[in-house]
């Protein structure tokens, strides 16, 4: 692959995931790490509740690469394992022939979203493994296994994995995403407004499928990892073991390769402290444990992001202080809005301001701050819309 061409290629993934972040709201970190996942060759996780859009999104990102063969099931406990990797040759077996159909299976699939993937059966269980380590499928009938040209796919989930056997498909899902319900009440009320509009068809960047494979297998690895960057994962990890999370030798090994994906995907030749931010979807089990990764990862990378996530513990407290406030009087709301929830908003988002410009100004990532910048907007929404009583479709000139 021509350098050129990844400069390309790590283009059109820029923009598809510019498109996709102004089409789902507050989903911008998500895409990304999306993104980088596949660039990665690795499968990632979406969890949620339902009706957080992880399907669409899903579907919009893995429809963007032309060309691809793509798959998509929604499991049960009573999947088959022919009904994912090739339903029996009706036709063939009244001949006497034993075959299984495989074009538009996960065995020809370039790009695969899975849903409900913890709902896998006991008996697909080895085969969705395989799948998903190896890429490889052993025929019913006992043949050669078939190598798959899976590059990645997108796993979606309701809940956690709740036995051993789902247990072990979660393990091999390198990147765990979180999304929640809309926070702030000005998307939400844009979402509302977007169900009865008639908007102008959105511009639809588009990878080639060719491209999309050169840079999995080419430019990705191809991407320089300093020393500097090494010592940095190393120090990572001896912090996350104090603090007794650990994660398996396979898994940071893994993780590298996402470091690489994510420079790549910026247009860097070389892996930075920035990178290291994706980890804080790589190295936690639960959803408990992703507030001390994000931590550890983040104090390592900068330290302006580390204050950021001090500023969004201020916002979750008066979030929590807006909640414990249901159903009090509008004057009673007021005076909580004047005395405690004004000037604490005002203050984070001055500091967060100055912090967003010292990074940039240092070329370090602003990821972190970003996102509590839009948490400090959710917040700010829901207390003019609840405690202030002003109409939501009128916060967003107020922000």
């Amino acid at each position: 692959m021509g350098a050129q061409d990844a400069r390309d290629t790590a283009a059109r993934l820029r923009a598809i995931s510019d498109e996709l972040s102004d089409r789902f709201y507050e989903r911008d970190d998500v895409v990304r790490t999306l993104v980088v996942t596949l660039l990665a060759g690795q499968h990632s996780l979406v969890l949620g509740p339902p009706g957080t859009a992880k399907s669409e999104l899903a579907r919009e990102l893995t429809g963007r690469v032309e060309g691809a063969s793509y798959w998509e099931i929604l499991l049960s406990k009573f999947t088959a394992p022919t009904r994912m990797f090739g339903p029996i040759d009706v036709a063939a077996l009244a001949r006497g022939e034993y075959r299984q159909v495989y074009e538009g299976r996960a065995t020809t699939a370039h790009v695969a979203f899975i849903d409900e993937i913890f709902k896998c059966s006991t008996a697909a269980l080895n085969e969705t493994l395989g799948y998903l380590n190896e890429r490889i499928y052993h025929p019913e009938n006992g043949g050669e296994p078939i190598r798959c040209p899976l590059i990645g796919a997108i796993t979606a989930s309701n809940e956690l994995p709740t036995g051993e056997d789902s247990a072990a498909i979660y393990d091999r899902l390198l990147v765990r995403v979180e999304v929640g319900y809309l926070a702030d009440p000005s998307n939400f009320a844009a979402l509302v407004r977007s169900a009865v509009s008639r908007p102008e068809p959105p511009v639809r960047t588009t990878v080639a499928l060719a491209a999309l494979q050169q840079a999995v297998t080419e430019a990705v690895p191809d991407v320089a990892v300093p020393d500097p960057v090494v010592d940095a994962v190393c120090t990572l990890r001896a912090a996350l073991r104090r603090k007794e999370l650990i994660a398996s030798d396979r898994r940071w090994r893994q993780a590298v390769r996402l470091l690489q994906a994510s420079a790549y995907l910026d247009g860097r030749p070389a892996v930075a402290a920035s990178d290291l931010s994706v980890l804080t979807h790589v190295l936690w089990d639960s959803p408990a444990q992703r507030p001390t990764v994000e931590r550890e990862v983040l104090h390592l990378v900068n330290p302006d992001a580390k204050e950021a996530l001090d500023l969004a513990d201020t916002l979750d407290e008066l979030e929590a202080q807006l909640d414990a406030m249901a159903g009090q009087s509008r004057e009673a709301l007021s005076e909580w809005v004047i005395k405690h929830a004004h000037h604490k908003l005002a203050t984070a988002g001055k500091r967060l301001e100055k912090l967003r410009a010292e990074a940039a100004g240092a070329g370090r990532s602003t990821t972190a701050i970003d996102r509590v910048t839009g948490r400090r907007r959710a917040v700010r929404a829901r207390v003019l819309t609840e405690a202030l009583g002003v109409d939501a479709s009128m916060v967003q000139a107020q922000l």
